[in-house]
């Protein structure tokens, strides 16, 4: 009889587990896509100011207790510009559109300082020993929460965008 058991009750486990499972894919509402065009992403970071480092939300949507962004970014190369480490669970995915850079991720920020207005953001004037790479259109890097990140170099102007899957659901919708 013991032989019997086990297999049964294992059988019956993964049944129930199969029947959860069903029941909330069943329960669950089916989220709209959202578009934001190539156009509108053009337009967007266009109309940034040419004089600041701009990272603005383009579109955030709630996709089911996870929120995503997607962000314009201009940054000139005339602007000065720190080192980051975002203390959340947020990634960000780059997606260079114009420019081309030096970006550095991982390692450390030395003397890292809070970065004014923000809870979450700690900046340093470089990082140590992180890893190097050029960057240029059609590049895409991913760079996973609490990892600093800091473009050492640009050629030029830079426009790209970030993509915010934020598992916690904090990314303001717009």
């Amino acid at each position: 009889m013991a032989k019997l058991f086990v297999p049964m009750l294992k059988l019956l486990v993964v049944m129930a587990l199969l029947a959860l499972a069903f029941s909330s894919t069943a329960q669950t509402p089916v989220l709209p896509a959202t578009d934001v065009s190539a156009g509108d992403i053009k337009a967007f970071i266009n109309a940034l100011p040419p004089n600041a480092v701009s990272d603005k939300a383009i579109r955030t949507v709630d996709v089911g207790g996870w929120r995503v962004g997607v962000y314009g970014v201009l940054r000139p190369k005339s602007i000065h510009q720190e080192a980051n480490v975002h203390q959340t669970r947020v990634t960000e995915i780059y997606y260079i559109l114009e420019g081309s850079g030096t970006l550095v991720t991982g390692g450390t920020l030395p003397d890292p300082k809070p970065l004014a207005g923000s809870a979450t953001t700690l900046q340093s004037s470089r990082i140590d020993g992180g890893v190097s790479r050029r960057v240029s259109p059609g590049d895409v890097v991913i760079i996973p929460g609490r990892t600093p990140h800091w473009f050492s170099s640009q050629d030029g102007d830079l426009k790209y965008v970030i993509f915010r899957p934020d598992p916690d659901g904090k990314l303001a919708l717009k």
